[in-house]
């Protein structure tokens, strides 16, 4: 594929909840168009998602994507054509012990999320002596994304330590102040931590108190990210940083809209996104993916 000389940048890095999926958790037939377009000129296209390889197959098909993908959030950089893993930043064990312990401690199931290219399986679900149950909503999803799951009452008792790459658990917001504050004392610029409301069916979303939303709280280590996924990768493409481009909406989405040549933020992309973006795009239920494409391939943005 040849780099059109006219274009500014030479990598379009996607996000895709609440950026390249619509409500419906489908890519817009716009947006599907604009992609052929962008790579038509040239441009890489990278998706770059909180999913795992395997929870982001449906969307990855809808575009035919065969370059590399940025999956569980900046963890793992993977090949979804030889289903391959190219490179991860995996949680230093011991820390994924104590960090399990601590949501098991604040009455939560902890969802250990695996390299599944190497462990043969995506979570490894820790109720403790408790058996602490998943919320619906974890289930749901399990079955909608058809994860492969095993289950451990101790966290201890994991036979592969060394392949994960995130530690979290799903549940009202209201929940996670507690153990978000334990986390951050006891492991300071070790991890990353991130925390924002989990993509849901509707019917998950009911009975929660006045203000309160279904949340995802997950751990990762701290060199994972998004954009150093995207540092890592560019480098193995022979592409400057300074000709990336990202689109997204969500606080996972923070450091590669500040640290690419052009963000993007979505129209309906979280405050703090907004602040740090270039350019603001349509909503994503308004195709507005395919808006910023159009405004990048004709050199207005």
């Amino acid at each position: 594929m040849r780099m059109d000389p006219d274009l500014r940048y030479d990598l379009l890095a996607i996000d895709l909840d609440g950026t390249l999926l619509n409500s419906r958790g489908e890519v817009s037939a716009r947006n599907r168009r604009a992609i052929v377009r962008a790579r038509r000129r040239g441009l890489r296209v990278i998706i770059c998602t909180g999913r795992g390889l395997v929870e982001s197959s449906a969307a990855l098909a809808q575009i035919d994507q065969r370059e590399a993908v940025i999956v569980v959030g900046g963890a793992i950089i993977a090949d979804p054509a030889a289903n391959r893993t190219l490179h991860r930043f995996a949680i230093d064990p011991q820390l994924v012990v104590d960090a399990t312990r601590m949501l098991l401690d604040h009455g939560h199931a902890a969802l250990v999320f695996k390299d599944r290219l190497a462990a043969g399986y995506d979570y490894l679900v820790v109720r403790g002596a408790q058996q602490i149950a998943l919320e619906p909503v974890t289930e749901w999803w399990f079955k909608k994304m058809g994860a492969k799951v095993r289950y451990l009452e101790s966290i201890e008792d994991d036979e592969h330590p060394e392949h994960t790459v995130r530690v979290g658990a799903c549940g009202a917001r209201s929940r996670f102040h507690a153990v978000r504050q334990r986390v951050a004392q006891a492991f300071g610029d070790r991890v990353v931590v991130q925390h924002f409301q989990a993509v849901t069916s509707r019917k998950y979303a009911r009975g929660l108190a006045d203000g309160d939303t279904l949340d995802v709280f997950e751990v990762f280590d701290a060199r994972a990210n998004k954009w150093s996924a995207l540092q890592h990768l560019s480098a193995s493409m022979g592409i400057d940083t300074g000709r990336i481009a990202a689109i997204g909406d969500e606080l996972n989405d923070e450091q590669m809209i500040e640290g690419a040549a052009l963000g993007v933020a979505m129209g309906n992309a979280c405050d703090r996104v907004r602040s740090l973006a270039d350019r603001t795009a349509p909503h994503h239920d308004e195709d507005g993916v395919a808006y910023a494409i159009d405004q990048i391939l004709a050199g207005a943005w």
